[in-house]
């Protein structure tokens, strides 16, 4: 086995002491910038590996971000989180940081399984997504004043740090997209009420009907799992109503969803586009190469996993954030399933 490189031998190599060394290594002092290359020379040649169980040790860092979501069904890729969590990934190993990814657990088990990684000294903070209502998981973390970072909004009166994406303006936007077309009957493939990020999409979709002056009926709202056959189901339910009253547009909160209502609408024998228009929201990878391709809402996911990492790391470091709580604005992607003469 081959013997390690300790810290005095890049020191000899650089013609500097040994301290000099760690404390360039460690950012926590300043050299001229002939050293500061001779340093780095110096541990490139020699192979140096710091032990960072003992860095770790002198500096009370983990360099370990933990992170844990919820799990999609095994049917359902969730892509939007999926992105996230690679975003992340590349913020904190780019600052020498590494992610804990843990498994997610309901009720008291979840709660244990953040107090374990706090007690133990595993991880220096957290980021949680798939926050709701009244979420344990932030009531915890501000008792043991944990430092963390959300992705995703709570209850109104709990201030605390996140980035969200602005849920009503998006669906404001897809609902307006479909006024503007003409569509008066516009029917919602919704999340249940208790989701938070659901009642958020919601209230876009309401008040953008309400705008227009269109009183939303409560048949043209279906509430469920959010999945395709979920979609699909619901999409077949309304196309049994008469054709002066079934919807001629369909807004789903999330592409599965939308993707379903598509897949109804083509086996009843008619156009998505031309004779029921659909918009989804998240701008899957693939909904651009559906036929025919989905309008839908996109997120900014890969920029707001950057910036999400990147503030967790600011409190780390015992900064202050400008603004610790972003509400980001989605865009509006127009393709043919809500229009054949889009481009």
């Amino acid at each position: 086995m081959a013997m390690r490189v300790t810290l005095k031998e890049v020191a000899k190599l650089a013609g500097v002491s040994y301290q000099t060394v760690s404390k360039v290594l460690n950012k926590s002092t300043q050299v001229s910038k002939e050293t500061e290359l001779r340093i780095m020379e110096a541990v490139r040649m020699l192979g140096y590996r710091p032990n960072q169980i003992a860095r770790n040790m002198r500096t009370q860092r983990t360099n370990m971000v933990g992170y844990s979501w919820e799990p999609s069904s095994p049917d359902q890729v969730n892509t939007i989180l999926d992105q996230f969590l690679q975003s992340m990934a590349q913020a904190a190993e780019q600052a020498g940081y590494h992610l804990l990814c843990f498994p997610h657990h309901s009720g008291d088990e979840m709660l244990a399984a953040y107090t374990d990684l706090i007690d133990t000294n595993r991880v220096d903070g957290f980021v949680i997504s798939s926050v709701d209502y009244d979420d344990p998981r932030v009531a915890l973390l501000q008792e043991r004043q944990f430092p963390f970072i959300a992705f995703g909004r709570s209850n109104p009166e709990l201030h605390f740090p996140y980035v969200d994406v602005d849920g009503a303006a998006g669906m404001y936007m897809a609902t307006e997209h479909l006024i503007n077309l003409g569509h008066r009957r516009i029917a919602a493939l919704a999340w249940p009420q208790a989701s938070r990020v659901g009642q958020n999409r919601m209230d876009g979709y309401l008040k953008a009907l309400r705008t227009a002056g269109i009183e939303p009926k409560e048949g043209w709202i279906a509430r469920g799992d959010g999945n395709y056959a979920f979609g699909f189901q619901a999409a077949q339910t309304w196309l049994k109503m008469p054709v002066a009253e079934r919807p001629s547009a369909i807004v789903a909160f999330n592409d599965a969803m939308a993707v379903g209502a598509m897949r109804a609408i083509q086996l009843s024998g008619l156009q998505v586009g031309r004779d029921i228009a659909v918009t989804g929201f998240d701008d899957a990878p693939m909904v651009q190469y559906l036929s025919p391709p989905l309008t839908t809402i996109r997120q900014p996911t890969w920029d707001i996993g950057q910036r999400v990492m990147s503030s967790l790391l600011a409190i780390l470091d015992g900064t202050l954030l400008d603004d610790p709580q972003v509400l980001v604005e989605p865009q509006l992607i127009i393709r043919q399933s809500s229009t054949l003469t889009a481009g």
